[in-house]
């Protein structure tokens, strides 16, 4: 009975430990989820100590996004931009490149374009903005072709204004199928064969847009833009656009969007230097139409230097070496304005095709021309 009693007796086992240390981690990892997905980062810096893949691993595990409705304005323009873009596009017997300059004054190469035009009557339109005094020209392709123009001051909207006002005078010519931009600093760096078929046989519009999370990107992103354009829909990029007619018609259609850059994108709005030319039609076409773009633009600019300016081009500086390494480069490289100067590099279709990204250059100074008046009329094969 003795030995019953002792096995039947109350059994006290030592309390267990819990792993609270496991339980804190676990829960702030959870807060830290909850979080990121209630107020997004503007930084994304901090991401990467839990995973190389940075933010993009994390928002992976999240639910999406639920979506949310859109305002009368965005229905409005929603309905517009796609009847636009399901528009065949409008068949001309004689279709034609609209050039569009966006100058100060009088165009300093002149002469270079009247060689490049010459020849090639009926196939082309030239149309100048000149914002700051009349252009006196030395070609007859440029004589009464200049618009009515206003002035344009570098960063603000009137840069937008100015490229719109040249592409309403250009749209009312019917024949008139791809648009390029180019500025007083710009010159061709092939044959106009080679320019035509280029763009007049693409399916796409040669718009650069790239997402830069740095402050020279999304940095420039302000919240008023919202609930339309949101931080992950803001894309930067050269100003120098060619688009096909479809792209000019929404151009011209888009209001909406238009008046958020108007409105919150300038130099020293908040804090922010946003450059409105370098935001809205890159952020624009991203949204709209993202598979329409090339997402790289067709004149070559050179940033090497790394100032608020690309590197000018000196007469000494205009040599065949340079024409050759700049018509060889068949991939388009953006880097990031962040602390990891991410590049972006992809390669330049051409209807599928691997092809040479540029068929201009900028920017060169005036006494640059002799010299690339020589180098163009002494290579007959581009």
């Amino acid at each position: 009975m003795g030995v019953m009693q002792i096995m039947l007796g109350p059994r006290h086992r030592p309390p267990l430990k819990r792993p609270v240390w496991i339980i804190i981690f676990l829960s702030l990892f959870c807060m830290l989820l909850i979080s990121a997905y209630v107020y997004p980062r503007k930084s994304y810096s901090a991401c990467y100590v839990f995973s190389s893949r940075g933010c993009k691993a994390l928002t992976d595990w999240l639910p999406p996004m639920p979506a949310r409705e859109y305002t009368d304005e965005e229905i409005a323009s929603r309905v517009v931009i796609k009847e636009i873009l399901s528009m065949p596009p409008t068949q001309s017997r004689n279709p034609k490149l609209a050039f569009m300059f966006l100058t100060r004054g009088s165009l300093p190469f002149e002469k270079l374009w009247h060689k490049f035009f010459h020849g090639h009557e009926g196939r082309f339109s030239v149309y100048v903005h000149a914002s700051k005094e009349k252009p006196v020209h030395v070609s007859r392709y440029f004589l009464n072709q200049d618009i009515h123009s206003e002035k344009v001051v570098w960063g603000k909207i009137s840069m937008v204004d100015a490229e719109k006002r040249l592409l309403a005078n250009a749209l009312n010519d019917p024949d008139n199928q791809h648009f390029v931009l180019l500025s007083d600093s710009c010159v061709p760096l092939y044959k106009f064969d080679y320019v035509y078929n280029y763009l007049i046989y693409t399916n796409i519009s040669y718009i650069d847009s790239f997402e830069d999370p740095g402050p020279h990107g999304n940095g420039r992103y302000s919240e008023h833009m919202l609930p339309e354009i949101e931080m992950r829909d803001f894309r930067k990029g050269a100003q120098w656009f060619s688009v096909k007619r479809q792209h000019a018609l929404i151009v011209m259609a888009d209001n909406l969007y238009y008046s958020k850059f108007r409105d919150y994108c300038k130099p020293g709005l908040d804090g922010r230097n946003c450059i409105a030319d370098e935001h809205y039609i890159p952020t624009f076409f991203s949204m709209i139409d993202p598979g329409g773009i090339a997402n790289w633009s067709v004149t070559h600019v050179d940033w090497s230097e790394a100032k608020w300016h690309p590197k000018s081009y000196r007469a000494q500086d205009v040599t065949f070496e340079l024409v050759k390494n700049i018509t060889s480069i068949d991939t388009s490289v953006h880097v990031t304005s962040d602390e990891r100067r991410e590049r972006q590099v992809r390669p330049c279709l051409w209807n599928g095709v691997q092809r040479p990204c540029y068929l201009f250059a900028r920017k060169f100074y005036p006494e640059a021309l002799d010299n690339l008046m020589l180098l163009f009329s002494s290579n007959p094969t581009n």
